[in-house]
């Protein structure tokens, strides 16, 4: 049980590292966030599994998921038909 929590603690700060240091790319940005969100169901699998707890929690989280990877595909899509790329550098504030 503690090689998995450990395994867990890691795979999140693996991804956290990552999408810190993915400033360049929004799509790298998203493949960040979206590695984070399965780092987290994972783990939420885990303890309500552990507690004997209903698993209704879990299809509502997936959903929130499902929309929240929609949603980034949808900014990326909207911003590589815009400025003909997904580099990040290329955005100002003004062109939103």
């Amino acid at each position: 049980m503690n090689l998995i929590n450990f395994s867990l603690i890691f795979m999140f700060i693996s991804g956290v590292l990552v999408f810190s240091f993915s400033h360049k790319h929004l799509l790298l940005a998203l493949f960040s966030l979206e590695y984070l969100v399965l780092v987290l169901f994972l783990s939420l699998f885990m303890f309500l599994m552990n507690l004997g707890f209903e698993l209704y929690f879990i299809s509502i989280f997936l959903v929130f998921t499902v929309c929240e990877g929609a949603l980034g595909l949808g900014v990326l899509v909207n911003m590589i038909r815009s400025h003909g790329n997904d580099l990040l550098s290329s955005l100002s504030v003004l062109s939103w």
